[in-house]
């Protein structure tokens, strides 16, 4: 462990992107647009005459449904995933794939400039994107990067990269890292030394020193009311949505439907129904392409803001509650993301949607006036039920089952937090061992389950 520690703040971990994969689409994105910042830090972005993207692993096998192409691209262009219009990413691919080329700055790319290697693997991780550079037939650069999930992204020669691969000649040690770069306040690598840092006090207490001491009180504050502003803005425009989604499936929206039938007999929205509305809105959204916040993933996005809204739309959105809420889930999701991960591509959907409702459930708790003990033992309850979580979207796309995913997992972590507090957080298996199990599992699971759609579901059901 660094002297940065496990935890990964709140700004990074719940990052605003575009749908519908973090892992496929916003990593792609940041990758395509670090390496042209590369390119034009060292004076040869004007030089290039063509690129070359060369897609590994899954995102090759479903990189095509997760819109990957459309997102390199993208990020050539310098567009960031935070910031881009949606609707200025998506369908580059349908118009290479019909023959025509499309500009990037003066280059014309063309179908044959993105490859697809599903049996290509790189050893740091699953997802892995070569990006190469050419003026008149002499690279200029090539870089292999690792969308390792939730958006984050690894340059395979960055010295931590190499670190974390374990490649020891390239590799520095705590010790070697830049003095001003901001430090965390606590040092943990488990959730059982979390809860000995914690102590008497609150989990969110905790995150909150490390988030102020990486950002500032102002930035960190500001930064997590924006996080919750997008998550609310993403539920209230998915239960306005209407038609289809887009893919060869066919898929229709349903959450502004069921929220009108819901209104239709109870005259309100509070029902327990609603929980399950809020998270196929947000999922709808992500399907969509549009944007979205990653909790911790895209393909997980809907289980947290649903929760979290469940939670606060009938007495207000408490500013306090929210940010309580979200620190505590960025504390146990660091742990799951150090120790296990949060990546489909990597473990399965036990890691994207496990996590999300076990963070979930943490947060949910920590404002339902939940001790620590009974905090842990809510999000131990919620991953335990989800060990063994295959990932194998149909059609590649983040639909079947993901979708309706969601909406189970924000229920189970509402079922974990009630568990819990009708308890006094005593229990048998200590959520560290569920998040070992949960990395046991992930790699033992077969590549076919694992976001590449060459098993279950996505094998099984007949695509119209």
């Amino acid at each position: 462990m660094t002297d940065r520690g496990v935890y990964v703040s709140a700004l990074e971990l719940f990052s605003l992107g575009i749908g519908p994969s973090s892992s496929h689409t916003v990593g792609p994105m940041r990758a395509g647009a670090m390496f042209r910042e590369r390119l034009a830090a060292a004076g040869d972005l004007e030089r290039v005459t063509r690129f070359v993207v060369r897609l590994q692993g899954s995102l090759a096998a479903t990189g095509i449904g997760h819109g990957s192409p459309d997102a390199v691209i993208a990020g050539l262009r310098g567009l960031q995933p935070e910031t881009v219009d949606p609707d200025l990413v998506h369908g580059e691919w349908d118009r290479l794939d019909t023959g025509d080329t499309i500009d990037v700055d003066g280059v014309a790319m063309t179908k044959h400039d993105i490859v697809f290697a599903p049996f290509s693997r790189h050893d740091g991780h699953p997802n892995s994107l070569v990006l190469t550079a050419e003026a008149d037939g002499e690279t200029l650069l090539s870089e292999t990067y690792l969308s390792i999930g939730g958006g984050f992204i690894e340059r395979v020669g960055d010295p931590e990269t190499d670190a974390a691969n374990g490649d020891a000649a390239n590799a520095t040690t705590a010790s070697d890292e830049d003095p001003a770069t901001p430090q965390l306040r606590h040092r943990y690598a488990s959730i059982a030394e979390l809860m000995d840092v914690v102590g008497e006090r609150r989990i969110a207490d905790i995150a909150w020193e490390d988030e102020v001491a990486l950002h500032g009180a102002e930035k960190a504050r500001a930064g997590l009311d924006l996080i919750w502003s997008e998550m609310r803005s993403c539920i209230e425009r998915g239960l306005e949505g209407q038609g289809v989604l887009p893919g060869r499936l066919g898929v229709k929206r349903r959450a502004a439907e069921g929220l009108r039938k819901l209104r239709e007999r109870d005259g309100c929205d509070t029902a327990e129904e609603a929980l399950a509305l809020y998270a196929l809105a947000v999922n709808e959204e992500n399907a969509a392409g549009r944007r979205v916040v990653t909790a911790p993933t895209n393909g997980a996005a809907g289980v947290l803001p649903a929760v979290l809204y469940f939670a606060t739309v009938p007495g207000g959105f408490d500013p306090e509650a929210i940010r309580t809420f979200l620190l505590t889930a960025t504390a146990i999701g660091s742990v799951f993301k150090a120790n296990a991960s949060i990546s489909g591509a990597e473990a399965g959907c036990q890691a994207e949607v496990g996590s999300a409702c076990a963070m979930a459930a943490a947060g949910l708790t920590a404002i339902r006036g939940g001790s620590v003990a009974q905090i842990e033992n809510a999000a131990e309850i919620a991953l335990e039920h989800h060990l063994g979580l295959t990932c194998d979207p149909v059609g590649g796309l983040v639909q079947i089952p993901c979708i309706e995913r969601n909406a189970v997992a924000a229920s189970t972590a509402l079922t974990a937090c009630r568990l819990a507090l009708l308890g006094d957080g005593t229990h048998v298996v200590p959520l560290d061992t569920t998040i070992e199990t949960m990395r046991q599992t992930g790699a033992d699971m077969s590549e076919r389950y694992k976001e590449t759609s060459t098993g279950g579901l996505a094998v099984n059901v007949v695509e119209c």
